[in-house]
């Protein structure tokens, strides 16, 4: 497969054919898939948060199709070890030698299902490889391939027998979104097609390759950014942190995860350069679940994604600033 990545006017027509062989497999979470695009091609990892059957598993697995990535899938339960997840040495009874054995992590595409049903410290050992893209075992490091994402999946309602990510470990995403239930037009045609079809499975056309991927990636990180948006990117962020009812607000970390974010999400819409509206679309999955807030908004049934636009309707948003 050859494919010519050139500039962000590629890349936007690329995602768009990536989107709409994604439809296909998932109806009507166009936007959410877009997003999870955005996490991949930004050099992110993104938590995919929703109760059960709503597709957060189908969309892992068929980006993998479309996108040309070896997916490897780690289901996630209170018994599993860190060795499970990054691999461990094991002896080679014929030679006596001590070999490496990979663990599912060393993938391009990594499905986490179920991330909070894990102890600790398993948890642990998949965020640190997610944070340093590599694997070190008795000394030995060994880095992981390129391109690496994770998705990871989490049931926000049932917390019976799981371990709640700490604040420190969700920084780890650059993206948390939802997906949803359908509405009802979509629901029905979830129904009809798989009514036509005679299996369970829809088989996804590859659109891109690795190669290709790379390409686009370049393509992002050449993204420009007005220095006037830039100023009210970080006014966003930082408005999180002098919120009352605030206890921990959004890091510069996140400040450099919303530029990469709003760097790929520009390339995605075929743009060379980010706009206020960039900003706009991704603060709240990028800086939502970086907040920590005290316990009286909690009471009062206050949720970070509410901080965060009340945070984006009091920043002003700049002119749009000149593309030449």
């Amino acid at each position: 497969m050859s494919i010519d990545v050139q500039d962000a006017t590629s890349v936007g027509e690329l995602a768009e054919r990536v989107l709409d062989e994604m439809a296909r497999a998932v109806v009507g979470k166009r936007d959410p898939i877009a997003l999870v695009l955005v996490g991949i091609l930004a050099g992110g990892h993104v938590l995919l948060e929703d109760v059960p059957g709503t597709a957060k598993t189908t969309i892992a697995r068929g980006l993998s199709q479309v996108l040309g990535l070896g997916l490897s899938r780690i289901q996630f339960t209170p018994d599993l070890m860190p060795a499970d997840v990054t691999g461990s040495p094991v002896l080679d009874r014929r030679s006596g030698a001590v070999t490496f054995q990979p663990g599912p992590i060393f993938a391009n595409l990594v499905l986490g299902d179920e991330i909070n049903r894990a102890p600790p410290k398993t948890q642990a050992a998949l965020l640190e490889a997610m944070q340093e893209r590599q694997v070190t075992i008795e000394g030995a490091t060994h880095p992981l391939p390129d391109p690496f994402a994770v998705i990871a999946t989490q049931n926000p309602v049932e917390y019976e027998g799981t371990y709640p990510l700490p604040e420190a470990q969700l920084d780890r995403f650059m993206l948390r979104t939802p997906i949803g239930y359908p509405a009802e037009d979509d629901e029905w045609e979830i129904v009809r097609r798989r009514a036509g079809r005679g299996q369970d499975e829809v088989a996804l056309d590859g659109i891109l390759d690795i190669a290709a991927l790379r390409e686009m990636k370049g393509v992002v990180e050449q993204i420009t950014i007005h220095e006037s948006v830039g100023r009210y990117l970080v006014e966003v962020v930082r408005s999180t942190r002098v919120t009352p009812g605030v206890e921990l607000g959004a890091s510069p970390r996140a400040a450099l995860a919303l530029l990469q974010a709003g760097r790929a999400l520009a390339a995605v819409r075929g743009r060379s350069y980010i706009l206020p509206d960039d900003v706009k679309t991704l603060a709240v999955p990028c800086l939502a679940h970086r907040l920590t807030l005290r316990p009286d908004l909690w009471l009062r049934g206050t949720r970070p994604e509410e901080v965060v636009r009340q945070c984006l309707d009091r920043v002003p948003v700049p002119v749009a600033p000149d593309p030449a």
